[in-house]
């Protein structure tokens, strides 16, 4: 049996023919848009655009990261200023951007902002080595070392380790062996809760001193 041949299936004839040729030219050129960007301008129903309100619904807007407590991260003050090189690590709770290893990188941490007092364990368990000056402005724990740099530990500061270095201004708190082949200097708010090793000493009245002192013999040999 045969294939049944489709049922609307037109047939081309002169007379179609002619009356397709006849209105393709019947058609005014002119009244024909131009063929440019602003051709779909000019179309009487342009296609409708969607809303704000209707993408927004579709796809989600990336937000402002926050945390439970509708707090924003913010960038604290750094807890060490200067060139350094640090070996250990840093618990972080919140965000993380820039770029280590390379000579002039950087790196700025963004936390959430303290809810009230200065929270007790350190932001840098390690190693800390610098050559011309440091200043340390929070908590921090190990090692600082430079042999001949200058430390600045500020006021609201706390060190939990030993500190070697060629000057040592100390403000805050360290809890650890002080070594300074230069000089020591402790301001009036100043606690020191270790033996300090130095040339030249000098406490302003307010400074707290625990542990033994002891001079360091000058380059000539002498006390």
């Amino acid at each position: 049996m045969a294939p049944a041949k489709a049922v609307l299936k037109l047939e081309p004839t002169v007379e179609t023919d002619a009356a397709a040729e006849k209105l393709i030219h019947s058609v005014p050129v002119p009244a024909l848009p131009q063929r440019a960007p602003s051709a779909l301008a000019n179309t009487q129903q342009p296609t409708p655009v969607p809303s704000v309100s209707a993408l927004s619904a579709a796809v989600p807007i990336a937000r402002p990261r926050r945390d439970n407590n509708n707090y924003s991260f913010q960038a604290r003050v750094p807890v060490i200023t200067g060139e350094a090189s640090f070996r250990g690590w840093m618990p972080v709770d919140g965000i993380i951007s820039g770029q280590l290893g390379g000579t002039g990188s950087t790196l700025t941490v963004k936390q959430r902002p303290h809810s009230g007092a200065a929270p007790s364990e350190p932001e840098l368990t390690g190693e800390v080595h610098f050559k011309d000056m440091l200043r340390i402005n929070g908590h921090i724990a190990g090692k600082v070392t430079s042999p001949k740099g200058t430390l600045i530990v500020d006021g609201s500061a706390l060190v939990d380790g030993d500190i070697d270095v060629g000057a040592v201004v100390i403000g805050g708190t360290v809890n650890g062996d002080v070594i300074a082949q230069q000089r020591v200097e402790l301001g009036p708010a100043a606690v020191i809760n270790g033996n300090i090793s130095t040339r030249t000493l000098t406490m302003k009245p307010g400074a707290i001193f625990q542990g033994d002192c002891r001079m360091l013999k000058n380059e000539n040999g002498d006390a």
